[in-house]
């Protein structure tokens, strides 16, 4: 799977995130990465990677406090490509509520992250997802290809319109635990999932390649 021309991508490091894991896996297909927060470095690469774990509201705080939303606004205003995984992709939602309190996220797309309705919670291990048709993330993969979940919050309800007939609807891929949540998203320039690819084998490094392949 290992790409052909070498892409650079840095794993955002700011506190919250599987970094290793996400270098470990992204080297594995190819890319050029390197973990860091500095903003220079997070500007220029091909493909900035922003991880995520544990609560929201302390992820869009370690975040913020290195001025990781700001590059973040800053690579889409430029059409640079960006890809959050699971916190990472929970704080590109409006907000999110934990315990009854709500967090502002980053805003990208509408949407509250909520706790899981399910009966097990959270939602840990190995699940299938409903891709769009068309889906560039997920090309090249078996409709049961299977994906490392570990969550316990999702976003329930996509409710991004788009009313200019020159931009592209976001794709929308869909996972169930309980009642369906959103799994990942493709809007242009920014990509997210609520698993983790860097933890989902082979299927995992599909995705990634495919990520990379549009860099």
């Amino acid at each position: 799977m290992e790409l052909s021309t070498s892409k650079s991508v840095v794993v955002f490091d700011y506190g919250f995130g599987n970094v290793r894991s996400a270098e470990r896996a992204l080297a594995r297909v190819g890319a050029d990465v390197e973990i860091t927060r500095d903003y220079d470095k997070a500007m220029n690469a091909d493909g900035l990677l922003v991880p995520g774990v544990g609560a929201f509201a302390s992820c869009m705080k370690g975040l913020t406090e290195v001025r990781g939303d700001w590059i973040v606004d800053r690579r889409l205003s430029g059409g640079r490509p960006v890809m959050g995984i699971c916190v990472g992709m929970q704080i590109l939602f409006a907000r999110g509520i934990e315990h009854g309190v709500q967090t502002e996220g980053l805003d990208e797309w509408p949407g509250s992250v909520e706790p899981l309705q399910a009966d097990i919670v959270p939602h840990m291990g190995w699940n299938t997802v409903d891709a769009p048709a068309g889906s560039e993330l997920f090309a090249g993969l078996d409709e049961d290809a299977r994906f490392y979940f570990v969550h316990s919050y999702a976003v329930h309800d996509w409710n991004l319109e788009v009313h200019n007939p020159a931009m592209a609807a976001p794709k929308v891929t869909w996972s169930t635990h309980g009642k369906p949540f959103v799994a990942a998203v493709e809007n242009g320039a920014l990509w997210a999932t609520q698993f983790h690819p860097e933890k989902s084998g082979d299927a995992g490094a599909q995705l990634l390649t495919n990520w990379i392949g549009t860099l």
